[in-house]
């Protein structure tokens, strides 16, 4: 038993264009809409503005305890 692949076999068959053009579409929207559920998940996980503190509050460090 032999198997043999020649090259024209693994190309794809996009004699259907349509059929092709349909496939980059879906794919097409399916990477804009991978890539919107990944900016959504940077902004929720970015860390919010710390508050800045007034007057010397926070500063002081006590060393003895």
């Amino acid at each position: 038993m032999s198997i043999s692949v020649t090259s024209h076999d693994l190309q794809p068959n996009l004699n259907h264009g349509s059929v092709g053009v349909k496939v980059a579409q879906i794919a097409k929207s399916q990477q804009q809409a991978e890539g919107q559920m990944i900016m959504q998940l940077i902004e929720a996980t970015s860390a919010p503005a710390q508050p800045v503190p007034v007057g010397n509050s926070g500063h002081i460090i006590a060393t003895t305890a």
